[in-house]
């Protein structure tokens, strides 16, 4: 009889090919609209790119945070704005608010409200970056094709650095047991180094990579040393340019939630999720096998309570 995370891994099977209609969302048009046809140099092309992608972030992100996050100076941002018609970066944003606010609550709040219930807020943005997942998930192809790359490298390198080491540690705790080599790198410089060409050396083709803002120089060493050892990058982040996402053979993006002192990552998870199930998918009997094996060395030891 199969366990209860046998049953989820097949009742859950991604099914291929299939694509609902997606339309563009309302809120990401209205933004397209500020910007109106100005022609951007390629910082600001960043910079506006970024606003679509995040709208309900970047909308509440100080100068400083903004520039940080696109990677141009906080000069660029200003220059971005009033190149807009707006006297300056505040006025664009206080413009962005009731839009952002509008895509994930379906109303607008007032200034005061969002004041009042951060918490909320902070949910409200979360909510929309599923949202935003939910709509890159309408065409499962790119997912399922790299699941089914994943799981033939073997062994299959997971990195992940500084703030990144949380979801890479999960991605590799999970994905052990339904791949029979998996391997983490958590420290950069010449231990990620090392730990890349070995993988390579037995054999392994791939490693997904986690980067989370803030992003470390150390990150896109990493990444760099991979491709110079022949290892293929996937790679999960907030991120839709930049040069992190140039070393990658595949990236996937999923939003961060930064309205609160630290950020969440309730998109990256759910991603990596999927990314998961995808693995599961490309090999279905060794799923099998190795989740009827864990479950009985489970069972031995007693690891879990009774439902």
């Amino acid at each position: 009889m199969s366990s209860g995370q046998q049953a989820r891994a097949q009742a859950a099977a991604i099914t291929p090919g299939r694509q609902s209609p997606v339309t563009e969302a309302a809120p990401a048009d209205r933004v397209r609209a500020l910007f109106g046809s100005q022609r951007l140099s390629p910082g600001q092309r960043r910079i506006a790119q970024y606003m679509i992608d995040h709208l309900t972030e970047a909308a509440f992100l100080s100068i400083t945070d903004l520039a940080e996050r696109v990677g141009v100076s906080q000069p660029s941002v200003t220059r971005f704005a009033t190149s807009l018609g707006y006297s300056g970066f505040p006025a664009l944003r206080e413009a962005l608010q009731p839009i952002a606010l509008s895509a994930v609550a379906g109303a607008q709040e007032t200034r005061e409200q969002i004041r009042h219930n951060e918490l909320q807020a902070a949910v409200d943005a979360e909510i929309a970056n599923l949202e935003s997942l939910r709509r890159v998930f309408a065409d499962t192809d790119r997912v399922l094709d790299l699941g089914r790359e994943l799981a033939r490298s073997m062994p299959l390198t997971v990195l992940g650095l500084r703030i990144s080491v949380s979801l890479a540690e999960y991605f590799a705790y999970a994905a052990r047991r339904i791949h029979p080599d998996v391997r983490l790198v958590t420290r950069g410089g010449s231990v990620a180094y090392d730990a890349l060409l070995q993988s390579r050396a037995a054999g392994g083709t791939w490693v997904l990579a986690y980067a989370m803002p803030r992003h470390a120089n150390e990150t896109l060493a990493a990444l760099r040393a991979a491709r110079s050892t022949g290892l293929r990058v996937a790679l999960i982040t907030d991120l839709t340019l930049g040069p992190l996402v140039d070393e990658a053979d595949v990236t996937l993006t999923a939003g961060t939630g930064s309205r609160l002192v630290f950020d969440s990552y309730s998109a990256p998870g759910v991603l990596s999720a999927a990314v998961l199930q995808a693995m599961a998918d490309a090999d279905p009997e060794r799923t099998q096998v190795r989740l009827e094996g864990y479950e009985q060395v489970a069972e031995h030891h007693d690891f879990f309570l009774e439902d």
